[in-house]
């Protein structure tokens, strides 16, 4: 049993753990498949959609926010919102070479690439 890390994650494991503990919420996943590439949802977009008050919404894009997995601009008194996959796929490619590097037996198993097509959340991806 490893105990190195019971006290505190490595420091270059810190993102990932965010992007992971953000996207660990089904609200805040739901909210991240509302976005089509390249588009931008303010608040009140979101809140026609859930059953939320404004500050619940708020709350939940500040989490994603923080993770990177969201970004906002000002237009005017709106804050606009729009998806970044790239901390997602980073946060994914983490795990990915720890577990390869971890458990080398792994590498033969037949588990897909991260190239891009193993989420539905890369740009220009069809939607079902």
């Amino acid at each position: 049993m490893r105990t190195e890390f019971i006290g505190t994650l490595p420091e270059d494991w810190k993102p990932a753990a965010e992007v992971f503990a953000a996207l660990g919420d089904t609200l805040r996943q739901k909210i991240l498949l509302l976005f089509e590439p390249q588009e931008e949802l303010s608040i009140k977009d979101i809140a026609e959609v859930f059953p939320l008050s404004r500050t619940a919404i708020v709350h939940h894009l500040g989490v994603l926010e923080r993770a990177g997995i969201v970004q906002s601009r000002r237009e005017g008194k709106a804050a606009l919102y729009s998806l970044r996959v790239q901390p997602v796929l980073e946060a994914l490619e983490a795990l990915r070479g720890y577990i390869f590097e971890e458990f080398p037996e792994t590498r033969h198993s037949g588990a897909p690439a991260l190239d891009g097509h193993a989420l539905d959340m890369t740009e220009g991806s069809a939607r079902g």
